[in-house]
């Protein structure tokens, strides 16, 4: 049966820098939970909290209802942690290392040979039992790492970018991995990969500058834009004085950049609801004498969501 997970007014501080604010999420059991949230926004330090690594300023985090500060030991028995940057050892070989960490993690002896040839098939690691780790790629360490993850296997997973380092194809493995072992275990997923997010995640929460900003699922986040326009912009000419000009338009509330494209500046234009500004960027383009290639509406993404609540400038 799969755990849950609740934190409740959790805090955490480092001498004048606040990195938690008092936030509060739960995780139900056989739930695959996004965790979201811009680079220094406090995801990785709710993970080593959560897993007991480090020790919170104050609130509580219970993972099946142990409370993680009194029972650190019960509570790490329970969960498999995959952090985004993993210490390996490079000397060692695949198996003798999964060999090792099955021991550390008290797998009984007559069940690791079969653990481990399990771990082996669901990360795809098969064909590289008597590499050695050093020599491994980048991505078939990260699979290594999620191999270590399942050895005892665990109801809980919190995974850190489970997929950095891994080309597409692995990518698409680990992500039907992920959906298969949430039939059977909780799952926290922080990740940058948001089409990943909406593919497998039943609720995502957002975190941004230490403070949970939304929790829900990816459908009714984007139900949160369907009154909010984004009109897809591409335009030749001064970036800095088109951004400005756009930004002035009526019903305009936000501008923001999405990249260059031969020459073309690429901007996401966002308006109020019942705003109709295409016409009038058109118009716009026609006075400053701007080369307008592409104006579209389109629909609000998760993306969308995410940097509509994590953005606190327009460029």
């Amino acid at each position: 049966m799969a755990l849950s997970i609740d934190v409740q007014q959790l805090t955490k501080r480092y001498d004048a820098l606040t990195a938690l604010s008092g936030i509060s999420f739960s995780v139900e059991p056989g739930e695959i939970m996004g965790f979201l949230g811009p680079n220094g926004a406090g995801k990785t330090t709710t993970l080593r909290i959560l897993t007991g690594m480090i020790a919170p300023t104050g609130g509580s985090v219970r993972i099946d209802g142990l409370d993680v500060a009194a029972h650190p030991l019960e509570v790490r028995r329970r969960i498999g942690y995959l952090p985004e940057h993993v210490a390996l050892y490079p000397e060692l070989r695949v198996q003798e290392y999964l060999q090792y960490r099955a021991r550390i993690k008290g797998v009984p002896a007559g069940e690791r040979r079969r653990r481990i040839q399990d771990a082996f098939e669901q990360c795809a690691l098969t064909d590289v039992p008597r590499q050695l780790i050093g020599r491994l790629s980048k991505g078939y360490r990260q699979r290594v790492a999620f191999a270590d993850c399942l050895l005892a296997r665990p109801k809980i997973l919190i995974l850190d970018e489970p997929t950095v380092g891994l080309d597409p194809h692995q990518i698409r493995q680990t992500r039907e991995l992920i959906t298969q072992l949430g039939r059977t275990t909780t799952i926290l997923l922080s990740t940058h990969i948001l089409p990943e997010v909406e593919m497998i995640c039943h609720r995502v929460t957002i975190i941004d500058k230490g403070r949970i900003v939304a929790v829900d699922t990816p459908g009714q986040l984007r139900e949160r834009l369907r009154g909010v326009r984004r009109v897809r912009v591409q335009l030749r000419g001064e970036p800095q004085a088109m951004a400005e000009a756009l930004r002035r338009l009526p019903g305009v509330s936000g501008v923001s950049v999405a990249g260059s494209d031969e020459g073309f500046e690429v901007f996401d234009v966002e308006t109020a609801a019942g705003a109709e500004i295409r016409e009038a960027i058109y118009r716009l383009a026609v006075e400053r004498n701007w080369t307008l290639r592409e104006l579209s509406q389109t629909a609000a993404s998760l993306e969308d969501v995410f940097i509509h609540l994590t953005t606190h400038e327009t460029t």
